[in-house]
């Protein structure tokens, strides 16, 4: 099973110099980068351990590529993602957001429907 979360998630994954090609958008939109990581990338765990601070002040996408690469070496088995912040309205938004590093092997997902009264459906996600 393939873990689909974020921009190009269903493409097949970017080599760095696509990575370098997205930041250098990013950047270039004056969007501060930062980047997360996760051993959980269950639908509803939307917060990723951050890997270091935000990237307000960069302008140079070898910046952001050397961060990922310290962050891929510590944590070689888990899902990182790039996420770009947008600041001009006084608070951080979200842009952009696409993972940019996986497991070897990805966890399984089930989803269980189960009819209760009247027309009412519980759902409920749980690994395989």
């Amino acid at each position: 099973m393939r873990i689909t979360q974020g921009c190009f998630s269903f493409l097949p994954d970017l080599t760095d110099d696509q990575i370098r090609a997205q930041i250098d958008y990013c950047l270039s939109k004056d969007w501060a980068v930062g980047i997360e990581f996760t051993d959980d990338p269950h639908p509803r765990n939307i917060f990723w351990e951050m890997w270091g601070h935000p990237m307000f002040d960069l302008r140079d996408p070898a910046g952001v590529m050397l961060e990922l690469a310290a962050c891929r070496k510590a944590n070689p088995d888990s899902y990182i993602k790039l996420i770009a912040f947008d600041s001009t309205r006084g608070f951080e938004t979200v842009r952009m957001s696409f993972i940019v590093n996986r497991p070897k092997v990805e966890p399984s997902f089930v989803m269980t429907r189960t009819e209760v009264a009247g027309r009412t459906v519980n759902v409920a996600i749980t690994r395989a």
